[in-house]
């Protein structure tokens, strides 16, 4: 999929982003155990400069950053020990911090003289500066 993306037309990268997205950030708020290993590669493919929908990049990078999913529900339980939400939630902050990890990137796209990607990593910056506290568990 990551070739997809880096050397696939502009629809073939769109396809493989929303598999990708599916795979690391299902839903759209729900972190796997690989997301956080994979983070690196989609900020390396964002900041090349030949790739298409870099917006599209950026738009699951927020995603991957915004989620408390596995946090929430293990909270909801009254914390991760007593349910089968043991890793999850470390999950969520390993995939969060390599998102932020990756804020050198973002910023040289938030000056992108395309609009569209400028917008999304400028929401991105914005996130990352302004996170959401994971729920206590």
């Amino acid at each position: 999929m990551l070739s997809r993306i880096a050397y696939g037309g502009e629809d073939t990268a769109r396809l493989a982003i929303d598999e990708l997205g599916d795979l690391v950030c299902a839903l759209g708020f729900v972190v796997g155990e690989a997301t956080a290993a994979t983070v690196p590669f989609l900020l390396e493919l964002a900041g090349a400069p030949y790739v298409p929908c870099k917006a599209e990049l950026l738009d699951l990078l927020e995603s991957i950053c915004r989620t408390e999913q596995w946090h929430s529900a293990a909270a909801a339980v009254r914390g991760p020990k007593s349910t089968s939400f043991q890793e999850q939630p470390g999950w969520e902050k390993a995939a969060r911090a390599a998102v932020c990890a990756g804020r050198p990137v973002v910023e040289g796209i938030a000056s992108s003289v395309r609009p569209e990607e400028a917008q999304a990593a400028r929401k991105l910056l914005w996130v990352m500066e302004n996170p959401r506290p994971f729920p206590e568990l």
